[in-house]
């Protein structure tokens, strides 16, 4: 499935409770967790117990941007736009499950980009760190598009931003810090396979801090995720990627919205 799995907390309890006993593989598609840079970062993190602060940042474009400069893409022309309405609708209903009837444009916008853009690094952060205790704070700005978050992980804190603009730049990572270890992963990849990511890991050393840099690493993320689900279909195994992983973004995401009510309005 691709990620998220839904738009609410919801559907997917729904989903869970009709899948309790399904003998099937479900897998949910968040291939930046199988980028060959943050699976060779989870070995070289400082220990959870010394991790000090967190950053990570996300900076986009829209997608058209860069794919209309890099490939060939057919966009349908023959769906029914009465298919197109009612399914405009029903993904706008669902949304307002969430954020609320009377919610502002630009918070819908928020939960929007938080379900899309965003939700790739909520899923990234937490394979990479476990579950925050809470949303300590949340801010949206540019009409919803640029939104803030500070997750909080008791003895650090974990700070994300995500900017969308027109410049027709992109600029993703995550910098995991401990008072002599930094690990910064970092995505080059706007929404075109095989383009590479990298990681970069600085230490303190007796003549200042030594950086040793992986990469750039060309592993597809897209292929790797696929091959994973192989892998979790032939062996039978569980997928770390599944329904009841997403339902934990999708808590976190409505969790955010409701400290964005709280500290700037509907």
């Amino acid at each position: 499935m691709e990620k998220p799995a839904c738009l609410t907390v919801r559907e997917i309890d729904e989903l869970l409770a009709l899948s309790k006993d399904y003998a099937r593989t479900i897998f949910v598609g968040y291939m930046r967790r199988y980028a060959p840079a943050y699976l060779a970062a989870r070995e070289e993190l400082p220990t959870h117990a010394d991790i000090t602060h967190v950053r990570i940042f996300d900076l986009i474009s829209e997608g058209r941007h860069f794919l209309k400069k890099s490939q060939n893409t057919l966009y349908p022309t023959d769906i029914d736009p009465a298919i197109l309405a009612r399914g405009a609708r029903e993904r706008e209903a669902l949304i307002r499950e969430v954020v609320g009837a009377d919610a502002s444009a630009d918070l819908v916008r928020a939960y929007r980009g938080l379900t899309a853009l965003s939700s790739h690094h909520i899923s990234a952060m937490r394979g990479l760190l476990g579950e925050p205790v809470r949303v300590v704070a949340a801010h949206r700005a540019n009409g919803g598009a640029n939104t803030s978050v500070t997750f909080d992980y008791g003895h650090f804190a974990c700070l994300y931003d995500a900017v969308v603009d027109e410049l027709g730049l992109f600029d993703a990572m995550i910098e995991v810090r401990s008072n002599t270890k930094r690990v910064r992963i970092i995505y080059d990849t706007p929404y075109i396979r095989s383009l590479p990511t990298r990681l970069e890991v600085t230490e303190a050393g007796p003549l200042g801090p030594v950086t040793k840099a992986f990469g750039p690493l060309y592993g597809d993320a897209f292929c790797n995720e696929l091959e994973t689900f192989h892998r979790h279909i032939t062996n039978g195994t569980r997928p770390l990627t599944d329904l009841a992983d997403s339902r934990r973004d999708l808590a976190l995401m409505a969790e955010i919205i409701e400290t964005m009510k709280e500290g700037g309005g509907r």
